[in-house]
């Protein structure tokens, strides 16, 4: 009997702290999802002489970042950033685009360092369509590059709106496959609320798909970028980098695979 009620009684404190684990992520997830705070690079401290600061109407308030138009006959890369800081700390990326003629808009999402906010599903997505109707107004081609958490915005808009290619840098299946991955023991699919299921939206793009990851990434898994490839309507290149992790596709040569990949569905069309 004493056994009984000790077996009883332990198994009612595992029940209560297991609840207490689910409790606390369900409350503080967004806190846990996301990293939004970081440094902002100043325009004026790059060497983007030809860029201007915009400042983007999105549902009631704006999202700001940096716009340089393309050269003729190139296109406008939309850039998706992740989820760690501001898009201005990747400028490096923008010089690069900018010094073989294409033209970028980049800007953080609402809730990141330099546009007001919260950081919710919601607002992103809301904020990475205004960004495309913002460009699609300056009359200029698009390719759409989307990088980590930024690869579920990407493919959201891609599938209700028109571009000329979608490449994804180390994307993930969907967020919620992630924190599963992440959390087998928890109930993430029933209680996370930003699940940004790339795996529904790619359906419906019929934009040519890149998908570049790295076969050490800690963060996502690269079966993520495999499966959403297979997904693809149309998928046009994957690159697996052997070694590379999250953060390291750029250094490892992406922008010599994502150049022809933009080149080739510029051509197409």
């Amino acid at each position: 009997m004493k056994l009984q009620r000790l077996l009883l009684a332990m198994g009612l404190v595992l029940v209560i702290a297991y609840g207490g684990v689910v409790g606390y992520m369900y409350v503080n997830q967004r806190a846990l999802q996301y990293e939004p705070q970081g440094v902002i690079t100043a325009l004026a401290d790059t060497p983007l002489t030809g860029a201007r600061t915009v400042a983007i109407p999105s549902g009631d308030g704006v999202i700001n970042g940096w716009y340089q138009a393309p050269q003729p006959g190139k296109p406008l890369i939309i850039y998706y950033k992740g989820n760690s800081g501001s898009f201005s700390k990747e400028y490096e990326r923008y010089v690069q685009f900018v010094a073989d003629g294409y033209g970028f808009l980049a800007f953080d999402y609402r809730g990141f360092p330099l546009s007001p906010g919260d950081v919710n599903q919601a607002g992103i997505l809301e904020d990475a369509t205004s960004a495309f109707d913002w460009a699609a107004g300056q009359g200029v081609p698009i390719v759409i590059w989307g990088r980590s958490l930024g690869t579920g915005p990407a493919t959201y808009v891609a599938s209700v709106r028109d571009a000329r290619a979608l490449l994804l840098e180390t994307p993930f299946l969907s967020a919620v496959t992630v924190a599963a991955e992440r959390y087998p023991f928890l109930p993430v699919a029933l209680v996370m609320q930003d699940q940004f299921p790339s795996n529904v939206w790619i359906a419906d793009v019929s934009e040519p798909v890149m998908v570049a990851h790295g076969t050490a990434d800690k963060t996502i898994d690269v079966s993520n970028g495999e499966r959403l490839y297979e997904l693809a309507p149309h998928p046009d290149t994957l690159w697996i980098e052997p070694g590379a992790g999250h953060s390291d596709l750029w250094v490892r040569g992406i922008w010599a695979h994502a150049r022809p990949f933009f080149e080739k569905a510029m051509a197409a069309q």
